[in-house]
This record gives structure tokens, sequence and C-alpha cells, in this order.
């Protein structure tokens, strides 16, 4: 490749950086994509505070972001049309002989790589390119993952600055060789500091490189790199080398005597309590979002990839996410996307507890009620997918383990989803197997109008991570399956559904009667009570939760409201594993036997149990004597 172009482009300092990687494929991919791109001049960030600081003014200087009145706040608006993840045009790079899935969006690698390298194309002319060095999961550890971000975006470089480890020191380690993720980025052509050509937007994923590339939008779900884009190069490797990668947050659980924790991780689809469940008031935090699984000795351990949090800042408020509210309203390094600057360059979001402003500045520009967009239509306040990004380290229920390279041992996995009508509020499975194939690999998700504009449709997403996934689904499934082969005990595996209806409507639990669940759980987990055997897996005694609510809640717990929750919905169980039978059979190519077998097991079960007992047996009947 032309270093004397790449050596220009730096300058001395810079390239001195570069240089004393010693690895000649972060060069070669440095100059290729230099020669490309075309930028005025490169900045390499290494691991010191300067370059992290270098990063911060750049964002300001060029626009990306703007300083609000709390120190260390600033604001970033995406153009009106660049809110979220495209789906539509993120794809894989696949050659002919290659297959996914029939669901999995793909276009051929040459054509894909031809098409937005041309995007590509002196797309930085007039800009500085920067030359980011991260480590995904904690450094000098079994779980880290080298990675390697080129953009023209320093917003993209802020963001990953707070959610990713440094990793310049840690590509050392690397002693020239490769296998470090990859990710290109440009906004293309700008319009007032946002992009403009959002219709040629492009993400595209390159497992044979194991390289993300993205065009024409600024928005961080299709722009930093290391996230749920690099995850999926994580979920290729993983399978291969005999790990998991997963869309799982890590918290731990105290017990009622605070004297034990315990971690587990938690898989969610979105609008289902993942996170509310992550940061329950009183317990502990890891992550929130991508966590990497490995049997240690005997052990499943988990890191999170992250240090920071990308979350969703509706419905943020000092009662429903208190140490969230607290880190996002005092001093510190946040940066908030999207949502409304008022009166005294205070930032407004919906549903954030305070009286709703009467103007501001978001991401359609000036705002008053009743503002339309260029679409015609009125614009609230803020976007309903505004975001923040902020340090895990600045929140009070933060774990002492967020940074340990061993990470944590899981005690259990926990499932969720949107379920108005099928399951129990909690659940645990007879084994692993069980947990895995009924549970994780079962999921489905009521949507709700006020995402899709049409409530209540079931959408299969196994394990929450289809939208990411990069091998075929039976492949992912059996290595859900074989990650405790080599444990010595396998973490329990529990079903949570938070969203059960009765039949006038109405939600069956309180909010935060999830944090019930939770404490039952580990109980389950450390041996400290026994629990009702039925067709579905373990449900809960009522005499264990009836302590539970009042020493977690403070609120007294009624027979005839546990009867109505905890009773089997037969019918509904049995359609359940018929709908998700003809999923596997229609749709997935490569069902792993043992995944039918176990669902047509507990379908017997269940038939077997209606017959004796009707439709909806209460849980008294799966009681000895």
């Amino acid at each position: 490749m032309d270093m004397k172009l790449v050596k220009e482009k730096c300058g001395k300092e810079n390239y001195a950086k570069l240089e004393a990687l010693k690895n000649p494929k972060v060069m070669d991919f440095v100059a290729k994509y230099a020669k490309l791109c075309n930028p005025d001049s490169v900045f390499v960030r290494t691991d010191s505070k300067g370059d992290a600081e270098y990063i911060r003014r750049k964002t300001v200087e060029n626009g990306e972001e703007r300083a609000l009145a709390t120190e260390g706040h600033t604001i970033h608006f995406d153009g009106y049309y660049d809110q979220a993840r495209d789906k539509a045009n993120t794809k894989y790079l696949l050659r002919p002989d290659e297959v996914l899935g029939s669901d999995i969006k793909s276009v051929d690698r040459d054509a894909g790589l031809k098409e937005i390298h041309g995007f590509f194309e002196n797309s930085m002319a007039g800009r500085e390119m920067y030359v980011c060095f991260f480590c995904l999961g904690p450094t000098d550890s079994v779980f880290s993952i080298s990675a390697v971000q080129i953009t023209d975006s320093a917003y993209v470089v802020h963001s990953e600055n707070i959610l990713y480890r440094t990793g310049y020191e840690q590509f050392k380690t690397l002693k020239g060789k490769g296998g470090f993720f990859r990710a290109v980025h440009t906004a293309g052509e700008l319009d007032k500091a946002v992009s403009k050509n959002v219709d040629k937007r492009r993400v595209y994923i390159d497992l044979e490189e194991e390289t993300v590339l993205s065009t024409n939008t600024q928005y961080a779900g299709n722009t930093v790199g290391l996230k749920k884009l690099s995850m999926r190069l994580a979920i290729r490797r993983a399978s291969e080398e005999g790990w998991l990668t997963e869309h799982m947050f890590i918290m731990g659980v105290h017990s009622l005597d605070k004297k034990q924790l315990t971690y587990f991780t938690g898989s969610f689809p979105s609008a289902c309590g993942k996170t509310a469940t992550a940061m329950l008031e009183g317990e502990k935090i890891i992550g929130d979002d991508i966590a990497y699984l490995r049997s240690i000795n005997g052990k499943l351990c988990a890191v999170n990839v992250e240090r920071g949090i990308f979350g969703i800042i509706q419905d943020v408020n000092g009662e429903n996410d208190p140490s969230i509210f607290e880190a996002l309203t005092a001093p510190g390094e946040v940066i908030f996307s999207n949502v409304l600057v008022g009166e005294n360059n205070i930032p407004r979001w919906l549903a954030d507890g305070r009286p709703s402003p009467s103007k501001g500045t978001n991401f359609a520009g000036e705002w008053t009620p009743g503002k339309k967009g260029p679409d015609k239509k009125e614009t609230p306040y803020a976007h309903k997918n505004a975001r923040y990004t902020i340090w895990l380290k600045d929140l009070k229920n933060c774990d002492e383990n967020l940074e340990n390279p061993d990470g944590v041992e899981i005690g259990g996995v926990i499932y969720g989803g949107r379920d108005s009508d099928t399951s129990v509020p909690v659940a645990q499975s007879f084994d692993w197997a069980h947990g895995i194939l009924t549970q994780g690999a079962t999921i489905e998700s009521e949507t709700t109008a006020a995402t899709l504009g049409r409530e209540g449709v079931r959408t299969f997403n196994l394990m929450a991570n289809l939208d990411f996934l990069s091998i075929p689904i039976g492949r992912y499934i059996q290595n859900n399956l074989d990650i405790v082969q080599d444990v010595k005990k396998s973490p329990l595996v529990f079903h949570v559904n938070y969203f059960l209806r009765g039949k006038d409507g109405k939600f069956l639990n309180g909010i935060k009667d999830k944090h019930v669940w939770l404490k039952w759980m580990e109980m389950r987990v450390n041996g400290n009570t026994d629990a009702i055997k039925t067709p579905i897996g373990y449900i809960p005694k009522y005499e264990d939760l009836r302590v539970l609510f009042k020493e977690v809640l403070a609120r007294d717990y009624k027979i005839k409201d546990y009867k109505e929750q905890f009773k089997i919905r037969m019918s509904e169980c049995i359609a359940k594993i018929d709908r998700i039978k003809n999923i596997y059979h229609t749709k997935v190519f490569d069902t792993p036997h043992i995944l039918i077998k176990i669902l047509d097991e507990q379908k017997k079960r269940l038939e077997d149990c209606r017959k004796a007992h009707g439709d909806y047996p209460e849980p008294d009947i799966f009681r000895p004597g």
C-alpha cells in the first residue's frame, strides 16, 4: 500500500503512533481507506487523555455537538430521516455459495463492496479522518477483542470513547497479527452538519474480512461500528471458537439479607423491560446490552462488551429510573441525542417527569407545540428514539466487577417477552436444554401501537437476538446448548412475562413486581426454596411470594392474585408451541432435532394435564398431596 500517502495525511506525530503498533495489517487498512476516502488529514487516537479531549473538542468545532448548561453535557442532532437503525439497508456481504437463512438480508459481496466503496470515494475530502483503537470486553482478558474504527465523524468517536475501553496499547499485544475487527464510516455529504443523502444510506457487514462499513448516516446505531454491527461479527467468531455473543444484560441480585450477590444475564426484545430489570433499585449492574459468555474452569462466565450505555431516554425520570436520572442531571460526560434543548440550555425529553416545554430546539429545528416537520407530520418536542450516552461507572449501582478480566460467574439466565395471555409472570425450566429450547428459542413479543401503529401482533425473536444473527439459526441454537458441556453447575434458566393481562384487559402485575420475581430467582439459584413442578417448568409457591412482596415492596400479596397470575393457560401454551413449530418447519433449514422433540414433549404434558384438570388449572393442582 502507499505509505507515502499515509505519512502525508497523518503528519509526523500521527504516523509515529501507527508505526509504534508494528502491525502491517493495521497500516494496510489505514492506507486503503486514506487513499479511497481522501481526507485532508488523519488523526490517530491512542489511549491518552489528551487524544480523548481532542475528539471532544472536535465534536463542537465540527458542529456535531454543542455544549449544554451542565458541565460535561453535550447535545447531538441526527437528521430528521436518520433517527434509527436502518434494517432495510443493513445487509451481509456474502459470496454466492453462502447461506445464512431466508430472513437474513444480504447482498452479493463483490457488488456490495463496489457499491459502498463508490460512496466512500473522496467522501472525506476537506475533512479529517479519525483512526481510533478500542477493545471489546475488558482489556488483557481472554474475552478481549481488538477493534479499529475509521470515521470522519468526531461524534461517532466521542460515543465510542464512552462506550468502549481504549485499545491502542491492547493492539500492541497482537504483535503484528490480524484478528481485529474493523469499522469504516463516513457521514457522506452534509447539510447543516447532518447527513444529506439518507436515501443512499448503506450499512454492510463483511464477515469474511470482519469489517463493517456504513455511509450517508450519522445515527449511532448505524455508525458506531463497535456496537450491534460488530456484535454480528462477534457472533460468527464466537460460533467458530466455542463461546457465545448474546444480546443480554448482566446484573447482580442481592439475597434478602444482603450477604450474597448472584449474577444473572437477561435477554429481552425491545420494549419488554430489559433495561428496567437491569437497573432495579438496590441491585447491581454490569451491562445493559451485549455480553460475551465463555465456559472457564467449569463455570459459565460473562463480561460486558461495553463500559457505557447508549440508551433510550424516553420515560427516564426520577421515579422510574432514579440512578440513570441522577447521572443525566449531574455534572459529568453525557451525550444527549435528538432531545429538545429548552430554556437555559437544559435538555428535555418525553416523560422526563417535568412539565412539558413550550419552546426549544430539536431534531427538526426551532420547536413550538404543533410544529410540523418536513413530512408534514406534527413533531413531538423530543424524538421517541432519543438517546443518552453515559459511562456505567457514573451510576451508583455499577458493580465493582465491570472491568474484571475474568468476568463474573453466571448463576441464572433470564428470557423475557411481551405476552398478554399465555406465559405466567415467572417460571424456571427443568434443566438447561429445556430452558434454551422452550424459553429462549420460543420468544415471542407483541408489538405496541406506539412503535408500529398496530398492537398485539406476535413477533418471533429467537433469544431476542434474531436481528443480529450472522450464522444459521440451527447452529446458533446448538451453540447455546453446547456452551455448558464443561460447566460443573449449569446456570438455571428462567422466563419472565411482565405483561400478562386479565379478562378485563388490565395488567395482572404492577411495574415494580419484577423485583419480586428476581429475588425468587436468586433464592432458587442458591437452593434456598423449593418450587411447584408444572408441565411448563417450576413456578413459585404462594407462601414464598407473600413473604417476598412484603420484604421487597412492603405490600400484601393476595392469594386470589397469585391464582390468577400463575394458573397454567393450557390452550394458549399449546397454541404457542404449534406456532413456534410452524416457524421452525417453514423458515429454518437446520432446526436441531432436539428442539422439536422437547417442544413435542411439552405439548404432550400440557394436553394430558388439560384432559385431567381443564384449561386453566391453578397452582395448587400441581402440589403433592
